[in-house]
């Protein structure tokens, strides 16, 4: 049998429950794992049952249970399930998970005399048999006449079923007196509060199991086995249905906890209009995106949660395979092409802030099928699409979303929560179908302009700019995309700065280092911004710093700053986890906001100086607004330089005095004495004893004679590549040995082939993570400055060759595996890839 057997509302059902955080699957054993048969003892599961329930019990966070009225010992023989799968006996009373109820003495002599009563009332009854359990006694009639079972049953019922502290449970020829408070249902809250579970899905055919179903609520789901009166809400046939049932619930859940198809993390092109992001997957499936901010919670999060989580795909509708994808050169156009069918993707530029349109184009010759499935707030509210003339309005979101889409004829489907749209569209050679996505609008009318003409404003808007930059002759055309990219994280109209386009795409494929990069750092938007400089772009630089002003004038001073706010500037609300969505290929939890907001971090300001620095070596001035913001920024160093942090990387971790922090406390104040001596502004009394002062701190404390390099921070041994700023900051000359020493080191430990890792100590966290590009991007920078080009033009090669086959890098990369990690695309990377082309080139 096939799941489409089964009823469609139960399917449904199914489809929900399976997207639970922690499910329990429980089910009676006779007449629903196991057919009814004359010989009770001879009744054995069905093989795909079995199966299905112990695939089941191997998922991330799904527990499997058998609830029967047999005895314990002779449900464990008789079903011969296997151990992943828990086995309640005797309507609850035995446990074989730490609940076997323990007699006291009084229960003991009530067993001892129901038994004795049982056995002068079957007495030699033919048919009649007494199965002793060790909390509860069963009388079976089926085998015998039916008069004689009648008479039997009601002397069991009018005697020691009346007897206090019995407990009697009613099934089909049979009656179980028990000497202990005990029922299906309280074995299924039992179970439920064990594993924790956050929905319960129960099968079962007797009437036993009612008790069971009366405890369903919620989500809950209950099925049940055959006919008769029942508290269920859904009923199949037959034991053959129950493993089609089990057999569909493996099939959802599997496929929500670990993702029906990941796509590699570097294959997925980023849409921008430095208002909004987007991505898509290699086949033209819109996996990912936010509104009405990249900040803001997903319309589509596929990407996390799979198809059930939100997206919009497009594909050919006799299948084949996707010949390629590409970005039309300088811009951040995406084509998908197939043999006779081409999706090219866009967000419009320069529209309303409160405003994301993407147009999807659907061009050849080829019949293209169509599936529109947003789910707003992560899919955490129910949607409803109500067709138009024009397209199809989306109800039931706090943000008003259209799809324009003028003669498609959408057929609308239900999952119970969220509706679907599909669609078959032909486009031809002279007419392309459009589909235009509105949020923040009600508008489906036509836009003034045709789409050609919106497709080259939009790839304009990228071209003019990508234009003007002056781009090395190592590698360009990847520069040229990298420097898109990084363009494309900042936000137009705040000035703001994403870390990454995306929220927790894992440091390591089914581990729990999974964050929430879509916000603005302090120290990465500096870092972004000053490459963009050095390519010859100043507007990115000139917009993050006025954002940079607008969140210091909300502060005491800028030794209050936290290391990250979000686009608009403000704070971040508490982090939190999304249980509802399973994470990229089952990484879970899914994280949004960012605890590390509370962390400090001592390393920001000198980004900040360096990048006034450079500014203002490019203008040739030095705006006084900016110099304020230094002597700011020094002389909150000033105030805080000698204090433990957190550092660069965030660890969750007590505060150490980190050498990269206190390295670049001394970068703020060195860079502010000379932009003040070279642009005649004056330099306060006790700045250049400070500079001495953390240099020194540095040097003394910051090597180890042990190891032989400057470590991670001064107490302790380990090393961290962010400890070779030492000298790609100028703090100590390149030519010491001690540098080269360090570089030496952190090779040895902290390179892996074409990657290199942040460090290798324990930091607080279960699992384990990829090499960082940036960090590979820093050991090629120190290879030149020791004078070892060839081992930083081999590094520099292997780093290109990480790029996705569109030219995105996200954070990490593993070097055993040979697959990308972390979010997507990452700022970090794409400016160390800047700036080790720029070095190679001698520019």
């Amino acid at each position: 049998m096939t799941a489409e057997s089964l009823p469609a509302e139960l399917r449904r059902a199914i489809v929900q429950i399976a997207r639970t955080p922690r499910l329990l699957v429980a089910c009676d054993y006779d007449g629903t794992l196991a057919p009814i048969v004359t010989n009770p003892d001879e009744a054995r599961p069905l093989p795909e049952s079995v199966g299905a329930l112990r695939s089941l019990a191997g998922l991330h966070e799904t527990t499997t249970a058998v609830i029967s009225g047999r005895a314990l010992r002779d449900l464990a023989i008789l079903s011969r399930l296997p151990h992943e799968v828990h086995l309640v006996g005797s309507h609850g009373s035995e446990f074989d998970i730490g609940f076997v109820h323990e007699l006291d003495a009084q229960a003991r002599d009530l067993h001892r005399r129901v038994e004795q009563e049982l056995e002068r009332i079957a007495g030699d009854v033919p048919g009649v048999s007494l199965e002793v359990k060790p909390a509860s006694i069963a009388v079976h009639v089926r085998r015998a006449d039916r008069d004689a079972a009648r008479r039997v049953l009601d002397e069991v019922h009018s005697g020691p079923c009346t007897w206090e502290g019995v407990t009697t449970t009613d099934g089909k020829e049979v009656v179980e007196l028990a000497v202990v408070q005990t029922d299906k249902g309280r074995a299924l809250d039992t179970l439920r509060h064990q594993v924790g579970a956050t929905a319960a899905i129960f099968l079962g055919d007797d009437v036993t199991d009612e008790k069971a179903f009366a405890r369903l609520s919620g989500p809950d789901v209950g099925v049940k086995v055959g006919d008769g009166e029942t508290l269920a809400a859904y009923r199949v046939p037959g034991t053959e249905d129950v493993a089609t049932v089990l057999a569909f619930m493996l099939e959802e859940r599997r496929n929500w906890l670990y993702g029906e198809q990941a796509p590699p993390i570097e294959r997925l092109s980023m849409l921008s209009n430095e208002r909004a992001v987007a991505l898509v997957t290699p086949d033209a499936r819109l996996t990912w995106m936010c509104h009405p901010g990249p900040d803001a919670p997903a319309v589509f999060a596929d990407l996390l949660g799979g198809t059930s989580a939100g997206h919009f795909s497009i594909k050919p509708h006799h299948n084949g395979l996707p010949l390629g994808q590409r970005y039309l050169p300088n811009t951040m156009t995406v084509e998908t092409r197939w043999s006779r069918l081409l999706v090219t993707d866009y967000l419009e530029p320069e529209g309303p802030p409160h405003r994301t349109d993407l147009v999807r184009v659907i061009s050849g010759t080829a019949a293209a099928s169509v599936v529109f499935a947003p789910r707003p707030e992560f899919g955490g509210v129910p949607v409803r699409l109500v067709p138009d003339p024009e397209g199809l309005r989306v109800l039931g979101t706090s943000e008003p979303i259209v799809l324009r889409s003028p003669g498609v004829a959408w057929e609308i489907t239900s999952d119970g929560l969220h509706d679907t749209a599909t669609a078959l569209v032909q486009p031809t050679q002279d007419e392309p179908v459009v589909l235009e996505l509105r949020c923040g609008t009600t508008d489906l009318t036509a836009h003034e302009l045709s789409e050609p003409e919106r497709r080259a404003r939009a790839g304009a808007y990228w071209s003019d700019w990508a234009t003007t930059l002056k781009l090395p002759n190592v590698e360009p055309e990847l520069v040229a995309r990298s420097a898109l990219t990084l363009r494309g994280l900042c936000n137009a109209d705040t000035g703001a700065v994403l870390a990454a386009a995306t929220t927790s795409l894992p440091e390591e494929i089914g581990g729990v280092r999974n964050w929430d990069y879509r916000y603005c750092w302090i120290r990465d938007a500096a870092f972004t911004v000053r490459e963009l400089v050095g390519l010859g772009s100043l507007a990115e630089a000139e917009g993050y710093l006025r954002w940079l002003h607008g969140v210091l004038s909300t502060l005491a001073g800028p030794e209050r700053l936290h290391p990250l706010y979000t686009i608009n500037g403000t704070q971040l609300g508490a982090e939190a986890v999304i249980d509802s969505l399973p994470g990229y290929a089952g990484s879970r939890p899914v994280r949004v906001g960012n605890l590390a907001n509370h962390q400090v971090q001592l390393d920001v300001f000198g980004p900040v100086v360096e990048l006034v620095a450079e500014l203002a070596q490019v203008r040739g001035e030095l705006r006084d607004e900016d110099w304020q913001l230094v002597r700011a920024m020094a002389e909150a160093v000033t105030r805080r330089w000698s204090e433990p942090d957190h550092g660069i990387w965030e660890e969750r971790h007590v505060p150490r005095h980190r050498v990269y922090s206190r390295v670049m406390c001394w970068v703020t104040v060195d860079r502010a004495i000379k932009l003040g001596e070279v642009y005649g502004r004056e330099i306060p009394a006790g700045w250049h004893d400070l500079r001495e002062e953390i240099a020194t701190d540095v040097l003394t404390n910051g090597w180890n004679d042990e190891v032989q390099a400057f470590t991670t921070a001064y107490d302790g041994t380990d090393l961290d590549a962010a400890s070779l700023f030492v000298g790609l900051a100028g703090l100590i000359d390149p030519s010491d040995e001690r540098f080269q020493h360090t570089v030496t080191a952190i090779e040895a430990e902290l390179r892996s082939g074409s990657t290199v890792y942040r460090y290798r100590r324990d930091d607080g966290l279960p699992g384990g993570e990829g090499g960082f590009h940036l960090c590979a991007a820093w050991l090629i920078e120190a290879y030149l400055l020791t004078g070892r080009r060839t081992e930083a033009e081999e590094l520099f090669e292997q780093l290109v060759d990480a790029a996705g086959p569109t030219g995105l890098l996200p954070e990490q990369y593993d070097p055993v595996a040979e697959r990308s990690l972390g979010n997507h695309p990452q700022a970090y990377s794409h400016l160390g890839l800047i700036r080790c082309a720029k070095l190679l080139s001698g520019a």
